[in-house]
C-alpha cells in the first residue's frame, strides 16, 4: 500500500498535494506543448500533447524496461536499442497515438528523436521516444516536428507536474510520487488507466533522480523494483504494446548507499503502481490481495493475479456484493489448470479481516455478510451514477481516498508471499472502451 493512506476532500486538495510532491530533482527540466491534428486513419479533429523531459547534461546512468507484448510499439523497439547508447539526454513523449505496427513507425519515431536532438544540441541516439494512445494509427510526424521547437523553448522547472499532466490519455488525473533519501530525491510520474497487466512495468512511467548511481547498479535496481511493484498489478489483464518504465539519474548527489536508494525507488514504484490501478478506467474499487505462505513466490503472485482478473468476482465487487464463492472458484480454477497437485487443504481466506473460508469450507453467517457489504462500500471510490445519453462516466476526477477491498489468502504450505493490486469491473469500464476511438 502507499507509504501513507491519503484522503482528499476535493479535486483542489488533491491538486495541492500533487504540487507538493512535484519538485524536480536537480539537473532536470520539463515542458509540454499541445496542438490540433487530423489522424490519417480517422479524419476528424484530434489533439496531441508533446511532453519533453530533459537533463541539463546527458547521463550515462539510465535504465529502462519495456513490454513483453510480442507486438511492441515502434518507440519500444527504438528504446530497446537506446539501452546500448553511451548516454541519454532527453525523453520525448506523445499521447493520443501509440505508433504500434503502423507503416513506417520506427522511421517516424527516429525522425521525432532526430529533430528533438537537433533542438537540444544532442545526438539522435541520446533521445528516448515514447508514445501512447490508439494502436494502429500513424504518428502525425510533420505537425509533431513543427511543434517541437515550442516544447524545447519552454523547458524549465521547478515542477514535474506539467509532464505528469501531459502524458495522460483516459486517466482521470495525473500521478506523481516522490521519495527523499540521503540529500537527494526520486520523483516519478505515470500514465496508465486501461490495458493494464504490465508483465514488466505499466503503460508509461518516468523516474527521475539526482542521486548518483552507476548504470549497472541502476538497471539492476530498476528491474527488481519493477518486478515487485508494476508486475504485481492488473486492471483488465491486458498487456499494452507500449509499456515503458524509464529511470534517469543526473548524478548530482553522491554518497547514497545502494540499498537505501533501491528501497526508496521501490516505494515510489509501489505508490505509482497502486495509483495506476486506482485511476483505472471505470475503477470504483481497488482490490488488494495478499497471498501468504505459498510454496513459491511465483505461485503466490499467480494466485493473486487469478483473483483480481476473475471477471465474475470483479463484477461482484463492483456491485458491493461479497460473493466470495467467486473468489474461491478463481483460486481453484488457477490451481486446477496450472498447479496440479498443489495442497489446498490448509488454505484460509479473509476479506476485510473477516474469515470467509478455512478447512475446505466456507465460514459465513448473516452477521459476516453484513460486515462484508460494509467493507466493500467503505472501499468504494464513488457510487455508480445513472448513465447520461447511454454513457457511464466517472463521478470524480480525483482519488477521494486510498482504501482497498482487502483480501488475504493463506496457503499454509511454505514461506513465500506476494501482494497484488487489481480492480473491479464496472459499467464505466465497458462504456469507456466501447467508445475509445469514437
Amino acid at each position: 500500500m502507499p507509504s501513507t493512506q491519503l484522503i482528499f476532500a476535493s479535486r483542489e486538495a488533491h491538486r495541492a498535494w500533487l504540487a507538493s510532491q512535484a519538485k524536480l530533482p536537480a539537473g532536470f527540466r520539463v515542458a509540454t506543448t499541445r496542438f490540433d491534428f487530423t489522424p490519417r486513419e480517422a479524419p476528424k479533429p484530434a489533439k496531441m500533447t508533446l511532453t519533453l523531459i530533459a537533463l541539463d547534461r546527458p547521463t550515462a546512468d539510465f535504465a529502462a524496461v519495456f513490454t513483453k507484448n510480442a507486438f511492441p510499439g515502434a518507440p519500444v523497439i527504438v528504446g530497446r536499442a537506446r539501452l546500448a547508447a553511451p548516454r541519454l539526454g532527453a525523453v520525448i513523449v506523445n499521447n493520443k497515438i501509440s505508433n504500434v505496427c503502423a507503416p513506417g513507425g520506427v522511421e517516424a519515431a527516429e525522425r521525432v528523436c532526430a529533430e528533438t536532438a537537433r533542438l537540444l544540441g544532442l545526438r539522435p541516439d541520446e533521445i528516448l521516444p515514447s508514445s501512447t494512445g490508439v494502436i494502429g494509427w500513424s504518428l502525425p510526424v510533420e505537425p509533431m516536428l513543427a511543434h517541437l521547437p515550442q516544447a524545447a523553448a519552454a523547458l524549465g522547472g521547478p515542477s514535474i507536474l506539467p509532464a505528469a499532466e501531459g502524458i495522460v490519455t483516459t486517466d482521470l488525473y495525473p500521478k506523481v510520487r516522490r521519495a527523499e533519501v540521503g540529500g537527494g530525491s526520486i520523483v516519478g510520474i505515470a500514465k496508465g488507466a486501461g490495458m493494464i497487466e504490465p508483465n514488466m512495468a505499466t503503460m508509461l512511467v518516468y523516474l527521475l533522480t539526482d542521486i548518483a548511481v552507476p548504470r549497472a547498479e541502476l538497471r539492476a535496481s530498476l528491474t527488481r523494483a519493477v518486478d515487485a511493484t508494476f508486475n504485481c498489478i492488473s486492471v483488465d489483464s491486458d498487456t499494452s504494446t507500449s509499456d515503458t518504465v524509464a529511470l534517469l539519474s543526473s548524478g548530482r548527489v553522491s554518497g547514497v548507499e545502494g540499498p537505501a536508494f533501491e528501497a526508496a525507488l521501490t516505494q515510489v514504484c509501489r505508490d505509482l503502481a497502486e495509483d495506476v490501478v486506482r485511476n483505472g478506467e471505470g475503477v470504483r474499487h481497488v482490490i488488494r490481495v495478499e497471498v501468504r505462505n505459498a510454496a513459491t513466490p511465483a505461485l503466490a503472485r499467480a494466485l493473486g493475479k487469478a483473483v483480481v482478473n476473475a471477471p465474475l468476482f470483479k463484477c461482484a465487487v463492483a456491485g458491493n456484493d461479497p460473493n466470495v464463492g467467486r473468489l474461491v472458484q478463481a483460486i481453484g480454477k488457477h490451481v486446477g489448470a496450472h498447479e496440479t497437485g498443489a495442497d489446498l487443504s490448509r488454505l484460509s481466506a479473509r476479506m476485510g479481516g473477516i474469515e470467509i473460508f478455512s478447512g475446505g469450507a466456507f465460514r459465513l453467517n448473516p452477521e459476516k455478510e453484513n460486515a462484508l457489504v460494509a467493507h466493500l462500500k467503505g472501499a468504494e471510490l464513488y457510487a455508480s451514477a445513472a448513465p447520461k445519453d447511454g454513457v457511464f462516466t466517472a463521478a470524480v476526477d480525483y482519488p477521494p481516498h486510498e482504501r482497498c477491498v482487502e483480501i488475504v489468502v493463506d496457503l499454509g504450505t511454505g514461506g513465500a508471499g506476494a501482494t497484488v493490486f487489481g480492480a473491479d469491473l464496472t459499467h464505466e469500464y465497458v462504456s469507456e472502451n466501447a467508445d475509445y476511438r469514437s
